[in-house]
C-alpha cells in the first residue's frame, strides 16, 4: 500500500477498510464452521443414543449453553483483534501521510546534487573525536572535496556541503572521525525529500521512498 501525498489519504483508508472487512469475514466464517461442527456432533449423538436409556435433556441444554458461551467469547476476541489491527493500520496511515513532502535524514553515503547544489547531512559519533572530516567522491570514485568540522563530542552533528560549480548527479559521502590517532568511518545520514510511503501488513514494515531509494523507519535519524 503506497501513500503518495496527503490528498490520497481517503483512498488509503478505503483500502484499509477493505482489508479489515476481508479479515472480519474470514473470522466469521471460522466461527460459523465451529458452530456447524458442534451441531453435527450433537445430532450424531442423538441419532446414536440408546433408546432404552436416552440422554438427559438437562445435559444437552448444558452443552448448548457451553457452546454458546464459547462462541460468544470467540466472537468477542475476533472483534477486539479486528479493532486493534484497524487502529494500528489507521495510525500508520496517518503517520505516513504526515511524512510525505518532508525532509528526512536517512542512513546512506549516497548524496544527490540537484539545482540547489546543497547537500545536508548528519554524522553520528559514538565517541568524542579531536578531528572530524567529511570527504566527497564523484561517480568515478575521485575525491572532489573535503569538509573539516574539527573536534566534536559524541552525538549527532549536522554538516552542509555546497557543490559549487560541480555537475549535478550522485556523489559518495564518507564521514571519518579520528579515534586513538586513527581515522575511522562514522555513520552518515543524508537529507532527502519523502516522495511517498509504502505501508506493510497492518502498518508494520513501513518503507520511506526517496530519490535515493526505499528505506525503513529504523534508518531515519531526523525528520525535518
Amino acid at each position: 500500500m503506497s501513500v503518495n501525498n496527503v490528498n490520497n489519504t481517503q483512498s488509503v483508508f478505503d483500502q484499509i477498510n477493505q482489508t479489515n472487512q476481508a479479515n472480519s469475514t474470514a473470522s466469521s466464517s471460522k466461527t460459523e464452521s465451529d458452530s456447524d461442527m458442534f451441531m453435527q456432533l450433537m445430532i450424531a449423538q442423538l441419532q446414536n443414543q440408546d433408546p432404552t436409556n436416552p440422554a438427559d435433556t438437562t445435559e444437552f441444554m448444558q452443552q448448548i449453553a457451553s457452546m454458546s458461551t464459547v462462541e460468544s467469547i470467540g466472537q468477542l476476541n475476533s472483534s477486539v483483534e479486528d479493532m486493534a489491527a484497524s487502529l494500528l493500520t489507521s495510525q500508520a496511515a496517518l503517520q505516513a501521510s504526515s511524512l510525505v513532502g518532508q525532509t528526512v535524514y536517512t542512513k546512506t553515503d549516497v548524496a544527490l546534487v540537484d539545482a540547489s547544489k546543497e547537500v545536508k547531512g548528519v554524522i553520528d559519533l559514538p565517541v568524542s573525536s579531536p578531528d572530524v572530516q567529511v570527504s566527497i567522491y564523484d561517480a568515478s570514485g575521485a575525491k572532489v572535496d573535503t569538509i573539516s568540522i574539527g573536534a566534536q563530542t559524541a552525538g549527532d552533528h549536522n554538516f552542509v556541503w555546497n557543490a559549487g560549480d560541480r555537475p549535478e548527479g550522485k556523489y559518495r559521502i564518507v564521514a571519518e572521525a579520528q579515534v586513538d590517532g586513527k581515522y575511522q568511518v562514522a555513520n552518515s545520514y543524508i537529507a532527502y525529500n519523502v516522495n511517498s510511503v509504502t505501508l506493510g501488513q497492518n502498518g508494520i514494515g513501513m518503507k520511506i521512498n526517496t530519490a535515493a531509494g526505499s528505506v525503513s523507519m529504523d534508518d531515519i535519524k531526523q525528520i525535518g
